[in-house]
C-alpha cells in the first residue's frame, strides 16, 4: 500500500485491463444491437454482418489499444529500473 501512496507503483495498469473488459463487454452488446435492430423493413444485410464484425474486430481493437498504454508503462518500469535488455 505504501507504494501506491509514494506513485512507485501504478493503479493505472489494473485501471486499462478493466478498461479492457469493458470495452469488449461493449463491443460485443452493440453488436448483438446491430444485428437485433437491423431487421427492420430496410434490412439488407450489413447491419448483420457489421454487427458480426463489431463482435469479432472490436474486441481484438479494444486489446491492441490497451496493450499500447500498457508497453508505455513497461518502458517506464524498465527505465526506473535500469534494464539493459
Amino acid at each position: 500500500m505504501r507504494d501506491y501512496l509514494l506513485f512507485r507503483k501504478f493503479v493505472t495498469p489494473i485501471a486499462i485491463e478493466l478498461l479492457f473488459w469493458l470495452g469488449v463487454g461493449l463491443c460485443v452488446a452493440e453488436g448483438i444491437a446491430m444485428i437485433a435492430f437491423s431487421a427492420g423493413r430496410f434490412a439488407n444485410g450489413l447491419g448483420i454482418f457489421g454487427g458480426i464484425l463489431t463482435i469479432l474486430v472490436g474486441p481484438i481493437f479494444v486489446r491492441i489499444v490497451c496493450e499500447l498504454m500498457m508497453a508505455i508503462f513497461g518502458i517506464h518500469e524498465a527505465l526506473k529500473n535500469g534494464d539493459k535488455r
